[in-house]
């Protein structure tokens, strides 16, 4: 998934322990193998290649999670769009590379997650758009971590954390003190511009900071905005928290590109998750809920 995974756990036993460890991160290879549009031999690189000829069978696992990215593109009205990829994979970080204005142009309209035609019912998905794509960077690594967290608990492991990039999810206490993450100041990697003492939830973090490269003083990063095709720029960071590391992975990405305002109007109807929003300016932002705790 093309980032670091972390896990911290308590067991009475130490070889339990090493073996819940061993298990997460083979979970964690295994939806890298079954989702990275990266591997040639994944089910996503299989349905980017052959969703557009006609409607193909998918696992049930992949199925569940494109319809839960669906419903997130509905709630957000498609702000949150798996389909960016269309254009998203046109761009290379590593090298520098960016599509032009034109080329853009001609890869827009395969932006659209109503054009995916997905059956829950019978696992097939289609693409109703020539040149359409898929990435599930925006939700995938929320899954993986809840997965991750669900193996633990079956386990009967009741304090840990687990971590995948800027997605994490914490399960109890640190036996007896509140686990403590920091926010990263998007423009000093050295600096923090909230530390957070949690409990028993998820927390996602999306940032302009992490995959970019700047030239002629713009900033190019991996959330790409579905209307435009290009990095969003109305925000720097954006953390979300709530009970899911799936739905925080997703809403993190959403409000991301979303003006602050909107964001925070998006997130105040969500019972369950709370959002902290470093704009473009640098100005913080809090949803309700932490509103009344700070």
């Amino acid at each position: 998934m093309g980032t670091r995974v972390g896990v911290e756990l308590w067991h009475t036993d130490k070889n339990v322990a090493l073996s819940a460890i061993k298990q997460i991160h083979q979970e964690m290879e295994r939806i890298n193998q079954l989702m990275s549009p990266y591997i040639k031999t994944s089910e996503v690189s299989r349905i980017n290649r052959d969703a557009t000829k006609s409607p193909i069978k998918i696992s049930r696992e992949l199925t569940s999670l494109i319809n839960q990215a669906q419903k997130i593109s509905i709630l957000s009205h498609g702000i949150f769009d798996i389909t960016f990829a269309s254009v998203g994979y046109l761009y290379d970080y590593r090298k520098h590379k960016y599509p032009d204005k034109k080329t853009i142009q001609q890869h827009l309209p395969a932006i659209n997650y109503q054009h995916i035609q997905l059956s829950v019912e019978n696992s097939e998905i289609y693409f109703q758009q020539p040149g359409m794509r898929i990435d599930l960077g925006g939700i995938a690594k929320g899954y993986a971590v809840d997965q991750a967290i669900n193996i633990l608990q079956k386990i009967g492991i009741q304090h840990a954390l687990v971590s995948a990039g800027g997605d994490s999810r914490i399960i109890g206490d640190k036996k007896g003190k509140p686990w403590v993450t920091g926010i990263r100041h998007p423009r000093h990697k050295d600096k923090y511009v909230a530390i957070l003492p949690l409990e028993n939830t998820a927390i996602s973090t999306s940032g302009d900071y992490e995959r970019y490269f700047i030239k002629d003083n713009i900033r190019y990063h991996h959330i790409i905005q579905p209307e435009t095709g290009v990095s969003a720029n109305r925000n720097q960071s954006v953390t979300i928290l709530g009970p899911s590391a799936t739905q925080t992975d997703a809403l993190s990405t959403t409000l991301f590109i979303l003006a602050s305002t909107d964001g925070l109007k998006l997130i105040n109807l969500l019972p369950d998750y709370e959002a902290i929003i470093i704009d473009k300016h640098g100005t913080l932002h809090y949803s309700n809920g932490l509103q009344s705790a700070k």
